[in-house]
């Protein structure tokens, strides 16, 4: 594959990702150079999805957090389809902070993806398979921006121009991911905007909680599995499911369970839900997210300081500048060696990175850049200290020739 050309400008590189439904190749536009995300689907697939999600792809079009669709057409014995290429899924990103994210970017994450849902609700259609693998962090300015993907499923639950809703039905197969499903869609109704609402709530305690109540159980076959899952879901009241957490998630829950099948959501009382609590928890919205800063122990720290994760982080983009410094005169204890391996760790991943520490000096952090050989890849680098290079009192310091390139990138780059 690594020599192909589709659409004739996009040449393809690695395989990042795959699944049930087709493959993921890194692509590069043999024109301008900009990198993108390239889906495959052989022609002869038995059940072929990417001609219908291409589609999709154009009827969001403009959309905040909707991938822009580069080019869709067959090329050899494949459907191929290009869009916009895009940072992690926040399942990686949830891996990366060991399993657990805080309220605050839980909060922040549930106002942008209430935000996705309701966009995509209001052109007509369902996304049907709302899980974390299914909605990716944008990469360079756009890295605090939630995109929602995978449009294989989403279904027209109204016409565009008459606004009728589909039928009410039963007797429905389980469409989407059995962990995220509304307890309606197994009970084989058919789906509605209700059903996105509630999946999107299973994904905020999933991320809350660290795992949900029916996970990990074993079953002989696939629908006994549904089953089983399906049954404890049912049968954990939503107050179990919300225990030790904000009762505004079981407002949620409420709500979204209250719902009539053809009922229009009133999104704005679900985001001012939580909008209501991220303030009153006194959080700032920063979009300081877990996984915006490595954290490393901090000597003589309190024991709140969270301990490092020893996972790469994520280019926190436009709001690289905002970021939560400790308190005090305190420095990092780093390991030097540690370190690069992890900003090594982040190369190897092929993901754009921004690594931000308090209390390390622009020198280290120029014989560590040096040290694991990073290049700039376009015209962002994958290592930029841009909040150490805005600050005056390091001015004089930016002598070498990699952190003048650098900032090159950056000028060029904003």
């Amino acid at each position: 594959m690594m020599d192909h050309v589709i659409g004739g400008k996009f040449k393809l590189g690695r395989k990042i990702g795959g699944g049930s439904f087709g493959e993921l190749y890194l692509g590069v536009n043999v024109q301008t150079g900009e990198e993108v995300a390239v889906k495959l689907e052989p022609v002869k697939t038995k059940h072929p999805q990417l001609h219908y999600e291409s589609k999709l792809y154009m009827l969001l079009q403009g959309g905040t957090g909707i991938p822009h669709l580069k080019w869709f057409g067959v090329e050899g014995d494949y459907n191929a389809m290009a869009i916009d290429l895009l940072g992690p899924s926040l399942e990686d990103l949830f891996n990366y902070c060991n399993r657990k994210f805080s309220l605050k970017t839980v909060l922040m994450l549930a106002d942008q993806l209430l935000n996705r849902v309701e966009y995509m609700h209001s052109r007509g259609f369902l996304h049907r398979d709302i899980k974390p693998d299914n909605f990716l962090m944008g990469l360079g300015r756009k890295a605090n921006q939630v995109y929602v993907i995978d449009y294989g499923l989403a279904k027209k639950y109204r016409d565009l121009h008459t606004h009728k809703h589909i039928p009410y039905r039963e007797n429905k197969n389980l469409t989407g991911t059995a962990r995220y499903a509304s307890v309606n869609t197994h009970l084989g109704v058919e789906q509605s905007r209700r059903d996105d609402l509630e999946s999107l709530g299973y994904v905020l305690m999933y991320f809350l909680r660290g795992s949900l109540p029916w996970q990990g159980l074993r079953a002989g076959t696939k629908k006994q599995k549904y089953d089983k899952i399906s049954e404890k879901k049912m049968l954990t009241p939503i107050e179990v499911l919300c225990k030790s957490h904000p009762l505004e998630f079981t407002s949620y829950f409420h709500y979204c369970r209250s719902l009539r099948f053809e009922d229009k959501p009133d999104y704005s009382y679900l985001k001012k839900l939580f909008r209501d609590l991220f303030i009153r928890e006194g959080y700032q919205f920063d979009y300081v997210f877990d996984w915006t800063i490595l954290k490393y122990p901090q000597i003589g720290s309190s024991s709140r300081t969270r301990p490092s994760s020893g996972k790469p982080v994520i280019n926190p983009g436009q709001s690289g500048d905002r970021i939560e410094r400790p308190q005090g005169d305190q420095r990092f204890g780093i390991d030097s060696q540690v370190l690069s391996r992890h900003l090594q760790e982040g190369m190897d991943l092929g993901m754009v990175c921004m690594v931000i520490i308090p209390g390390i000096g622009l020198r280290m952090m120029c014989h560590l850049l040096k040290k694991c050989k990073l290049i700039l890849r376009g015209p962002v680098a994958l290592l930029v200290m841009a909040v150490l290079l805005k600050d005056p009192s390091y001015q004089a310091a930016v002598q070498t020739p990699l952190v003048n390139r650098v900032k090159t990138a950056l000028a060029d780059w904003s």
